[in-house]
């Protein structure tokens, strides 16, 4: 199907040119009809450019957990810790704040952790089917490693198994020995971890690219450098969408713009709990001796992520708005991290290929936004997905695209309701 947009009207319009943007778009063309892709920047140039790439159905655990305020107030003090917010005065921070308090019960968290393995598995498969469909990306079905160097956090991370297990999610619990087998390049001091055998991970830039092409072969029409600049409304309609390029009219639209959604938003009279949380990576050429296997360092909260050419550090939540400036401390504190964990791999020593920093749009709960709102009846959002954007993109642009056709969606969809805050 090749697509006629010349007129400014469409049947579908997608605000948005990330992982979700994109694999709305390629799940909606198999329903025929005209659809419209804007991005106000390039495609894959937010929060699915240089991320970790992790696949998690294993290790789906949402960022309200017991335990975590008692260790964000003492993270706080340390501008170089995992977790740190940007002390400001911004009443949507604090609304925010408030409801992942909530968010931090021990029951919420398990409800929400086992929504999210449901919705993390059923996604895996999909990037199963599109690997198998052709469509050309780095995929690796390596696993995830939960990296511990002490007994306490070894421990904790026994607890999670526990949990894991019972939502009939394989794990495998890793003594030191066990662990320094099935990935050598860790230091010996390690205390063990964990493996989680159906995670697995991919190149974000390259998979948005390719879903991208594929559906502009199938007659998507994408347009980066579109910004959209103001709505025009009418009765419970979104009448037309005002960009940089020229007024747009659509039957339905899907607002799929990452940590800028809750911005936007505004405009329409909703409102959003949906904060950036600004993370950093460093992508180093790839050395001959290296992990071979997608790792988080538990105490560090880094990730380690292995490409084709490249080997990937990336870590730290600063909620700090939408600030983009790069925090040269926190930068530091990534670097610092990697040869506490691995033996031969110092930063001084790897070619730097980028130094990257994107705005995750995390939601109290860490469950994303996905559906209809009640105040406009031809507008789907589809955001908040915290650190699992990259995991449940393919999910959500399935869903997506069942609820614009007037489908059943393969998952239900109540916990992601957009008015679940009120």
């Amino acid at each position: 199907m090749k697509s006629n947009f010349k007129t400014g009207k469409t049947d579908v319009l997608i605000i948005g040119g990330g992982i979700i943007g994109v694999c709305t778009a390629y799940y909606s063309a198999r329903y025929g009809g005209n659809i419209v892709l804007i991005e106000k920047d390039n495609l894959a140039s937010g929060c699915s450019d240089a991320n970790a790439g992790l696949i998690v159905p294993g290790h789906s655990m949402p960022l309200a957990t017991p335990g975590i305020i008692a260790k964000g107030i003492r993270w706080l003090l340390n501008p170089e810790s995992p977790f740190y917010i940007k002390p400001r005065f911004d009443l949507d921070l604090f609304l925010w704040l408030w409801e992942f308090r909530r968010a931090c019960q021990e029951k919420r968290m398990f409800k929400s952790m086992a929504y999210l393995c449901e919705l993390n598995s059923a996604s895996r498969i999909l990037f199963d089917e599109l690997a198998g469909e052709g469509i050309n990306f780095f995929f690796e079905r390596k696993g995830l490693l939960i990296v511990c160097r002490t007994k306490a956090t070894l421990e904790a991370a026994i607890e999670e198994a526990k949990i894991k297990e019972k939502l009939n999610i394989p794990v495998n619990i890793l003594d030191r020995e066990k662990i320094l087998e099935r990935e050598p390049t860790l230091k010996n001091d390690i205390a063990g971890g964990l493996f989680f055998p159906q995670d697995a991970h991919i190149d974000c830039q390259q998979f948005v690219q390719a879903i991208a092409e594929r559906a502009k072969a199938e007659g998507v029409k994408i347009m980066p450098q579109t910004e959209v600049i103001a709505w025009e409304k009418e009765n419970k309609k979104i009448k037309k969408v005002i960009t940089t390029k020229g007024d747009i009219e659509a039957d339905q639209i899907v607002l799929a713009a990452g940590a800028w959604s809750s911005s936007l938003v505004k405009g329409l009279g909703l409102k959003l709990l949906v904060q950036p949380a600004k993370g950093y990576s460093l992508s180093y050429k790839k050395p001959e001796t290296g992990p071979t296997i997608p790792m988080i360092l538990a105490e560090t909260k880094v990730a380690v992520t292995p490409l084709a050419d490249t080997l990937r550090f990336g870590g730290t939540l600063e909620l700090a708005g939408l600030d983009m400036s790069i925090s040269q401390r926190r930068v530091e504190a990534i670097k610092k991290a990697i040869p506490i964990y691995l033996k031969d791999i110092k930063p001084q020593n790897l070619e730097l290929i980028k130094l990257w920093r994107g705005l995750r749009p995390c939601s109290p709960d860490g469950i994303p936004f996905v559906g209809r709102t009640k105040k406009y009846n031809n507008l789907v959002i589809a955001c908040g997905h915290s650190m699992q954007g990259v995991s449940l993109g393919p999910v959500t642009g399935k869903i997506v695209a069942q609820i614009l056709a007037g489908e059943m969606p393969l998952i239900d969809i109540t916990p992601m309701a957009i008015e679940r805050y009120g």
